[in-house]
Parts: structure tokens; sequence; C-alpha cells
């Protein structure tokens, strides 16, 4: 089955500075891909690239195993960073005009805007115009134009930017459902929450560069270890000395451990049973992507990462 999406050595230049360096993937059918990293990284530049709305400087782009072109008419549906509808439409008007020009017959497309807006909530907004439309329910409607034709291949450019965390919560659903019917998606984003949740695999990006590119469970794996412990009897800072890097106290009394490479939170817990030091308090953090993030590329990616606003490029 040939991959929707593939990038070779790619690379783009504006004003003679790089936005994006040398990059390559694959996405492969069916897979939820996360595309990472802070504003400015090149994540939209690349997802421009990937759809043949900017040439690359150099490197290879391909659709369905074809440059970008009319061989992938109707197949992809794509949702800008930059929002944008048609004030005076109604909201059945904008995914029936999507849908119209995606191939599909006009009363075929009414019909599926109205089926659409009655699936995710919004029936009530058939015949609300978008400029009547709260920001949240004008990206819903965006959206489910986007995908009104049933594409094979989603890509949304920051889809959570600007929502409320309900909005997000209703467009992760949207994403876990088109997902559901084997559609393949990659989605970029800053928030790296939205990734952990929904995302078989993700690309981090910083600096026009690929950092990463791998299962969402390996990229956790590059997080630093952390555990909380405490005892009530004495000699805890000797038993987690030889795995810890780092070590805060509480006024409790409570340790807040950061473990060396290599050592793991269970590696404590065994020391304390071999040393009969009972612990009152044994408690491994789960990392996050973010921190997994800061881990690849450095503390001076921090800016950027998990704020709603600011453009992409």
């Amino acid at each position: 089955m040939t991959a929707p999406l593939s990038l070779q050595s790619v690379s783009k230049l504006f004003g003679g500075k790089p936005a994006v360096s040398d990059v390559s993937f694959t996405v492969e059918p069916g897979q939820i891909v996360g595309f990472l990293g802070p504003n400015g990284a090149g994540k939209t530049t690349t997802l421009r690239m990937a759809l043949g709305l900017i040439k690359p400087d150099s490197g290879t782009v391909n659709l369905f195993g074809e440059s970008p072109g009319e061989n992938a008419f109707g197949r992809i549906g794509f949702l800008p960073e930059e929002r944008g509808l048609y004030k005076k439409q109604t909201a059945r008007e904008a995914i029936a005009h999507m849908a119209r020009l995606n191939g599909i017959q006009k009363k075929p497309a009414f019909a599926l805007a109205d089926e659409l807006l009655d699936r995710y909530g919004l029936g009530d907004a058939k015949r609300k115009k978008n400029k009547d439309m709260s920001k949240g329910m004008a990206q819903k409607v965006q959206l489910l134009a986007a995908i009104a034709h049933d594409p094979e291949f989603h890509i949304l450019d920051e889809p959570f930017s600007g929502l409320d965390p309900v909005n997000q919560h209703v467009l992760e659903g949207i994403v876990r459902e088109i997902a559901s019917r084997d559609r393949t998606i990659i989605f970029s984003t800053h928030v790296m929450e939205h990734a952990e949740r929904l995302c078989d695999r993700i690309i981090l990006m910083a600096s026009g560069r690929k950092v990463f590119d791998g299962t969402t469970e390996a990229a956790l794996a590059e997080a630093p270890r952390r555990v909380n412990v405490a005892s009530e009897m004495d000699g805890l800072a000797e038993l987690v000395e030889p795995f810890a890097a780092s070590v805060d106290t509480h006024p409790d009394g409570e340790l807040s451990l950061t473990l060396k490479p290599g050592a793991q939170a269970h590696d404590i817990l065994e020391r304390s049973v071999t040393q009969g030091l009972r612990l009152s308090k044994y408690e491994p953090i789960r990392p996050t992507l973010h921190e997994a993030f800061v881990t690849l590329v450095g503390d001076d990616v921090r800016q950027g990462m998990n704020t709603p606003e600011g453009h992409s490029t």
C-alpha cells in the first residue's frame, strides 16, 4: 500500500535563512502522526511543501507515490493554520461548498453537511452564519469542511490552537473518530498533551530540523525518570544517593529525585527491601512528552511550547 506522504531530504530557505533543513520522513497508511515543535520550528512550512503549496529548494515530496498535484485531488483533507470561512455563509453552506470542491454533487453535499453537523453536536447551527459563530464553533465547522469528502489522508495544521479546553476535547474526539475509520492523519501542534493522548507516532522538530521520529513511548523513554520517596526511618538520603542525579528535599522529609541515566525507580524499591529501610511513600512520576522534547533539544526551546498563541513556520 502506497504511503500517503513521503519527504526525502527536503529543505527550504526564506530570505537566505533556513526554515526547514534536510527533513525526511514517511507517513504510513492508518497512522496518527503528531508533528510537534515550538512556534517557528518549521512545521507549517513542511506541511505546505507536503501539499505542493510551496516548492522545496531541495529534496523530494511524494503524495501517494507521486509529486503533489492532481493525483491527490479528493484524497486529502487540509485544515490550514490560518482560519477562514466566508462570513455570510451558513455552517451547512461552508461544509457543502468544500465537499463540492472535492467532487461531491450539490444535493449530496448539503445532505452530508447536515449529517456531519448533527453527528458532532452542531445541528442547531446549521443555518447560523459564520460571522455570528464563536471561535470554537467556527473552527469545528472548518474542520468538518476539511473532512466532509471523507479523504484518505488528513493534514491538520495546529487544529487545537486558540480553543478552550472543552472544544479541544471535542476536536480530539473528532480526530479519534476519523482514525477509527482507518484514515491517516498528521497534525501539527506545539502543545504536547494532544500528541500524548492521540498519536501512534511523533515527529519532533526544532529550528527547522527533525530531532526525533518514533513512537510516543520511545520519546517518553528519553525523558528523565523521576520518583518521590519518603521514610520514617533514618538513612533515606544514603539509600537513594547511588541512583539520583538530583534531589529536592521537602520540609516533611520527602525526597523528589531525578534519576541518573539508566537508573530506574524500582532500583530504589529493591535496595530499600535489601537494606530493610521501609518506605512510607514510593511514587514514580510518569514523564511527559514536553520533558522528553526538552531533553532531546535542550532548554533553549522551552519558549513557544505549550502556549496557545503564536505563528508557526
